[in-house]
């Protein structure tokens, strides 16, 4: 993993129910005020998921978790997105279509990113289940985009649609294809001397 790559860590989750009625009202706003789209309803069962957590008995926790499984199974079986409440994602995160949408539950997303239909976001290798993608804030992803393995996508930069990105991204750059490479760089360069343009 690269240490140079610019990678804002994520807001908290919410803490209190203060917190996740503010989550929400991000959410909505940041999602065009759209209650009805799919990716604003997975967002707030997945900061509800995270919210209760935070309740410390297990036995008072149990009815708030049945009810999160129940609207996670709608999203996942129903909307096409499946967005586990472990996963660490940011405020302000939008998503944009329905569809295919696979986050691995131990992946992050940073504040501000946008996730489009289709979008993989795990583990590389059935050996190293827990090898997963950690993607900064204001982070573009493009449909169809595959985003797998211990790899880090630096702050404000963009994942073209359909593009296999299985190396960091330096924070800034717009990458394409499969695998992914810099838009900038010519066919022929290294992985070096793209991430060095």
């Amino acid at each position: 993993m690269n240490e140079d790559i610019v990678c804002t860590p994520p807001s908290a989750p919410p803490r209190s129910l203060r917190e996740l009625r503010a989550c929400w009202r991000e959410d909505h706003i940041a999602n065009r005020t759209d209650w009805s789209k799919p990716g604003v309803r997975a967002l707030a069962v997945h900061r509800f998921g995270n919210w209760r957590m935070q309740i410390g008995s297990r036995i008072a926790r149990m009815p708030f978790t049945l009810l999160h499984r129940s609207a996670f199974h709608r999203c996942r079986n129903v909307y096409g997105v499946e967005l586990p409440w472990s996963a660490n994602i940011g405020r302000n995160v939008v998503v944009e279509h329905q569809g295919g949408i696979v986050v691995h539950g131990d992946a992050t997303i940073g504040d501000g990113c946008t996730i489009r239909q289709g979008v993989t976001i795990g583990n590389r290798n059935l050996d190293a289940p827990f090898d997963v993608p950690v993607i900064g804030r204001d982070v573009n992803i493009g449909a169809g985009a595959v985003i797998v393995g211990p790899i880090r996508l630096g702050d404000g930069c963009s994942v073209g649609a359909n593009a296999v990105v299985l190396h960091d991204v330096p924070a800034g750059v717009t990458v394409v294809g499969a695998p992914a490479r810099p838009l900038t760089a010519s066919p022929d360069a290294t992985l070096e001397e793209r991430s060095a343009a």
